[in-house]
């Protein structure tokens, strides 16, 4: 996998922490900086350890399913990204948004929008990518991205999160073919 690769990859994941973090700045109007820079540490964090937990379980079960490498990151980046792009023609709940920052919902939030790196590590480790750079990338972008996306929420009050989602949905079923050539 390339470095342009990784890159798209480190995009893709963070979209997530965007959309998230997006809807976070929506609501929070005090204490921007503090909880912008929670929020995003946070999701940088979380979004790289996770790929780090996925390839050191694809390691511990490597030598059983070499031979299906390529198939297993296929399968695994496809799914996720049909996934992106199912939840983004989903309807919205009318549920009353979250309003937190607290501890236990920025954890909260971190594992849940890190399920899918979680996924993308054991893909990267059957890629044969080395894992260290590409989870410093991931949670960099995501951090980022995080931190815009609160910023962007403070800003902009309507920005539809969906096409975001299908991008970062595209990108992963992009990464998915490309394993297998």
């Amino acid at each position: 996998m390339s470095l342009i690769e990784l890159i798209l990859l480190a995009v893709a994941l963070g979209i997530d922490c965007l959309v998230v973090s997006f809807s976070q700045g929506l609501i929070f109007n005090a204490n921007r900086l503090r909880n912008a820079l929670a929020l995003a540490f946070t999701m940088g964090i979380f979004q790289g350890i996770m790929p780090l937990i996925g390839s050191g379980c694809a390691f511990a079960v490597s030598r059983y399913v070499d031979a299906f490498a390529d198939w297993i990151a296929f399968a695994i980046f496809l799914a996720l990204g049909l996934k992106f792009i199912y939840e983004a023609f989903q309807k919205e709940k009318d549920e009353p948004k979250i309003c937190c920052i607290g501890l236990k919902c920025l954890i909260g939030m971190g594992i849940a929008t890190s399920i899918d790196a979680l996924g993308a590590g054991v893909s990267l480790h059957f890629s044969d990518v080395n894992i260290l750079p590409a989870v410093v990338l991931i949670g960099l972008a995501s951090f980022l991205l995080s931190g815009f996306g609160f910023w962007l929420g403070n800003c902009l009050k309507h920005l539809p999160s969906k096409y975001l989602e299908i991008f970062g949905g595209l990108i992963l079923i992009w990464l998915a073919v490309k394993a297998l050539i």
